[in-house]
């Protein structure tokens, strides 16, 4: 099953922006796929592991590998679509 991670930190305006997107995907995903939430202020050590380099930053992992990222405010469509993808 895929997992969305959103990189986020609360003082990031465009993460604020996205973060009912990703509510809105946690519940329409269910049994689908998983969604997670990553503090990038209290997991600097995570984020550095995945380069994470701005944010919000969204990672696509499957199969314990990361298959997309999505950097920056994107529309639900573009996420959707980039998520759907792992599905197949």
């Amino acid at each position: 099953m895929p997992v969305l991670v959103d990189a986020w930190a609360a003082w990031c305006g465009p993460c604020r922006m996205i973060a009912p997107i990703v509510e809105e995907l946690a519940r329409d995903m269910v049994g689908r796929a998983r969604i997670a939430k990553l503090n990038v202020d209290e997991n600097p050590q995570t984020a550095s592991r995945f380069g994470l380099r701005s944010i919000p930053t969204l990672l696509v992992i499957k199969g314990g590998r990361e298959v997309d990222r999505i950097v920056g405010a994107q529309p639900k469509q573009e996420i959707v679509r980039r998520l759907e993808r792992a599905l197949a």
